[in-house]
């Protein structure tokens, strides 16, 4: 039955329409651009699997085994981060981390937030000591979620530090640095031979990333990414990047997706592991294998002598992934009027200045406008190719490099100490743009970088040093309409 659907999809692959682009509205990744505006912006499939009827079928399975919530008897547990794809990838996008939600107060009525009560806290704990190596009855992910009757790992605390600044024409901003503490350590390490001592630790924390333009990614050029590599070096800015070379399935290439480009795929079968706790063909075991959970788990009825989730089924929600849409750069009103440096334009002008804005602080250096994918597009996880995703240009806004986003700010910047792969702790992949725009409605937030710390896209911008310094200090040094407008180019792509 599989072999026929694709054969129905291949047979329809030189029928799919050109797409109409409304007046507004650019392209943002070829064929697969879609053009809404509402709060499910993330999460509708492109044309080219709109148009395949045996396609379409396909990926509304994926998209209901994304959404679907696990229980304890379809395979959730027996600890967790989050019960489905969907919990914590709401719409396709960023559900709102409770790192921002007040869990409770010290002695001296300082806010703590951290971990939620409601079943997922749409955030990655990763623990580990100073010499890099994981704890040995936690692993690399502190899962701070179970079900019925078992035990946590533990808990995350978080308090937020604040420091406020000043632009060079007097605005003021503030900025927030979290300190994470670890509660409730399961294992009771401080009466064992192992303790972990505070000093010791390094914690990490990860919220979800929007998944717009996840295929176009995994179909991206990677020839195109090492010249960029090769190219990325701009001594008058303190720009350098470089690719991220992980072993994947015993396979050293390019990493492309995650926070440090750590991976080289859409990580389903990983994310149903270690983020909902199912078995798969790739991950057999349960990620608290040798650990307490597992007889608690046994006890509140928990069966260990199947797999949780078949290989079909993660197919089907890789290829819902590949086919989303990618939201199309909207150029603003000609029509409507804003107030610009003491005089009136329209919407669209003021989004063009931002633009511009955004070329003069050298943003584009990093967040590459425009790339290419592969002609013959891509490959699932179990073998299917995606051609519709072949020979596109897309406009992602990153060249999908690491760059050094420094250490100074506020003591520790951006540097996580964290490795992954080739990246160290201080070093992250640039961002894509596409999408960012519009989280606030599909989200109902704006958080943003790897772990929420910036509570709007001014603020992000304000945390990037090292190479991201120079833009940095470009953007400080503009006056407050031009920043406005920048941030406002941001919003519309």
């Amino acid at each position: 039955m599989l072999a026929l659907s694709l054969a129905a999809c291949d047979d329809e692959l030189d029928n799919i329409e050109q797409l109409t682009v409304p007046e507004g509205y650019v392209l943002s990744a070829g064929t697969s651009t879609v053009f809404n505006n509402s709060s499910f912006a993330y999460d509708q499939e492109a044309d080219w699997v709109a148009q395949n009827v045996a396609c379409s079928k396909r990926f509304v399975h994926g998209d209901k085994l994304y959404d679907d919530a696990l229980t304890q008897t379809s395979g959730l547990g027996p600890v967790y981060a989050g019960y489905s794809c969907g919990s914590c990838h709401r719409n396709a996008g960023r559900t709102k981390p409770s790192l921002w939600t007040q869990i409770g107060q010290d002695d001296d009525g300082t806010p703590v937030y951290g971990s939620g009560e409601y079943g997922f806290s749409s955030m990655l704990v990763y623990v580990a000591r100073k010499n890099g190596q994981f704890f040995q009855n936690y692993g690399r992910v502190l899962h701070d979620q179970s079900i019925y009757g078992v035990t946590a790992e533990g808990r995350l605390q978080c308090r937020w530090h604040y420091q406020d600044f000043q632009f060079p024409d007097g605005e003021h901003y503030q900025l927030a640095r979290p300190e994470y503490t670890i509660t409730d350590w399961y294992a009771n390490y401080g009466d064992t031979d192992d303790p972990i001592d505070a000093d010791e630790l390094f914690c990490s924390v990860r919220i979800p990333l929007r998944h717009v333009g996840m295929g176009q990614i995994m179909a991206l050029d990677r020839d195109e990414i090492i010249r960029l590599a090769q190219q990325s070096n701009y001594p008058e800015y303190g720009i350098s990047g470089r690719c991220n070379y992980v072993t994947e399935r015993g396979v050293y290439d390019i990493g492309l997706s995650g926070n440090k480009a750590q991976h080289q795929d859409l990580t389903v079968e990983l994310g149903f592991s270690s983020d909902i706790g199912a078995t798969n063909s790739r991950y057999p075991e349960e990620i608290c294998e040798g650990q307490l959970q597992m007889a608690e788990g046994s006890m509140m009825g928990l069966a260990y002598d199947r797999l949780d989730v078949s290989t079909r089924d993660m197919e089907d929600v890789d290829y819902y992934m590949h086919g989303l849409g990618v939201p199309a750069r909207r150029l603003g009103s000609s029509t409507k009027q804003v107030q610009y440096d003491g005089r009136t334009i329209s919407e669209r002008q003021y989004i063009a200045i931002g633009e511009k804005k955004f070329n003069e602080a050298r943003c584009h250096l990093c967040h590459t406008t425009t790339l290419h994918t592969r002609p013959r597009g891509t490959t699932l996880l179990a073998g299917t190719e995606v051609p519709w995703l072949g020979g596109q240009t897309i406009h992602p806004y990153s060249d999908f490099l690491l760059h050094d986003m420094g250490s100074e700010i506020m003591g520790v910047g951006l540097n996580d100490n964290y490795r992954s792969g080739l990246a160290m702790g201080n070093e992250w992949r640039t961002t894509p743009l596409w999408g960012i725009g519009l989280q606030k409605l599909v989200n109902s937030h704006t958080y943003f970088l790897h772990d929420g710390r910036a509570r709007n896209l001014l603020e992000a911008i304000m945390w990037h040093g090292g190479e991201g310094y120079a833009s940095r200090q470009r953007f400080a040094k503009m006056k407050k309409d031009d920043r406005n407008a920048l941030i406002k180019f941001l919003e519309s792509l």
